[in-house]
């Protein structure tokens, strides 16, 4: 068997081998992500960095997604997903164990963006794979086990580092051990790859954003709301009352009702259209936002309330994914792909400002009133977007 291979000749065994594979490798890799943020953070702080060093340094994965996303599918086109996959995960054992040995801060700007292309390149090529061999029948359900083995993974770096701790060598070598580890199932997989062709130079990532926009756009406000929701729900939470540790416990509400949520989305996504599906999703993280304020003082009510909350909002990425995945095939998929994981990146980086503005302006309810007119204009243009393809002959 060779190195790549067509989809279409493939046996359902080896679609669920091949699914189960780069799962297993893109759920590692995020395991080691949510690891190395905290641990950076606070290696930097103790290195004397000061906050705007520390958050314009945690950009600079953005930059990097940015920058290569559109060369991604090219690359990988050329020397082949597996090989590219095993570069990515080489360079980001490297750059993360030369954090552990580089001493100058300045130096941690070009080390965080390489790290950054080389988590650019593993979730763009995982998520192709995953989507290239998702039967149709089961695509949401196949993107719901994505979605929950990467929340998963997501959850259980910070617990790594509570036992290594940030002083030493210990947590850089988890990290890297993570990488490692994640190259095995790509190396068991040897003929299960699937095949980029050359890539259409009119159709770059610019071209998916501007043809996909629900999905595209979906990327951006997941990532908005997810990264500004964790930064602003434990500051919500003791303006309202909560002790600082109670009020902590909301990101966990949020991250649980992720998990638990993902998988029964893909399910119903598989049963309707999911543009609705989206829309649907869309205006319920909008109502959601609106009405968390309103039970900010019935704390039962507000944690039950965050975690569906957050299944829901989670839910864009899942469908949306899906939704990628059902459009477009080959080398489009592939750079489709990077063009929603590079909207992703944008909106973990646009989320916290905005949400900030958000909280400045009116406190302590302001973070969720720019989620709202942040989804509420996702929802409008949806809907347009939607009616738009109807009229379509």
């Amino acid at each position: 068997m060779t190195a790549i291979c067509s989809v279409s000749d493939l046996t359902a065994r080896e679609r669920n081998l091949g699914i189960a594979v780069a799962i297993a490798c893109v759920s590692l890799v995020g395991v080691a992500l949510s690891l190395s943020i905290p641990l950076l953070t606070f290696a930097m702080e103790a290195r004397g960095a000061s906050g705007t060093l520390i958050g314009l340094n945690t950009a600079m994965g953005g930059l990097a997604t940015i920058a290569v996303a559109p060369l991604i599918a090219r690359w990988a086109g050329i020397v082949g997903v597996r090989a590219t996959l095993f570069a990515a995960l080489a360079l980001g054992a490297a750059t993360i164990l030369g954090f552990a040995v580089v001493a100058p801060l300045w130096a941690w700007f070009p080390l965080r963006f390489l790290f950054g292309a080389s988590l650019a390149v593993l979730f763009v090529l995982s998520e192709f794979w995953i989507n290239a061999f998702a039967p149709e029948r089961a695509r949401g359900l196949v993107m719901g086990v994505y979605a929950t083995s990467l929340s998963v993974g997501f959850a259980a770096g910070p617990a790594i580092l509570a036992v290594t701790g940030s002083d030493g060598l210990a947590a850089y070598l988890v990290c890297a051990g993570l990488y490692a580890a994640a190259a095995l199932p790509v190396a068991f997989a040897r003929g299960l790859a699937p095949a980029i062709e050359k890539p259409n130079r009119a159709r770059g990532v610019m071209y998916f954003i501007a043809i996909a926009p629900l999905a595209t756009g979906g990327a951006f406000v997941f990532g908005a709301v997810e990264t500004g929701g964790f930064t602003f729900l434990p500051l919500f939470g003791t303006e309202v009352g909560l002790t600082v540790q109670t009020a902590a416990l909301l990101v966990s509400m949020m991250a649980v009702g992720n998990i638990a949520s993902q998988i029964p989305i893909g399910l119903v996504s598989d049963r309707v259209d999911r543009r609705w599906l989206i829309l649907a999703l869309a205006a319920c993280g909008l109502a959601g936002a609106v009405a968390i304020p309103f039970v900010a003082h019935d704390h039962v009510a507000l944690f039950a309330l965050v975690a569906v909350w957050g299944g829901v909002v989670g839910g864009l990425y899942t469908v949306a994914l899906a939704h990628l995945g059902a459009r477009f095939s080959g080398v489009d998929l592939a750079t489709a792909n990077a063009a929603f994981v590079m909207m992703y990146s944008i909106g973990l980086m646009a989320g916290p400002p905005l949400l900030g503005v958000g909280f400045d302006l009116s406190r302590p309810h302001g973070a969720f009133y720019a989620v709202a007119l942040l989804l509420g204009a996702y929802v409008v243009i949806a809907a347009f977007r939607i009616r738009r393809e109807a009229a379509q002959p």
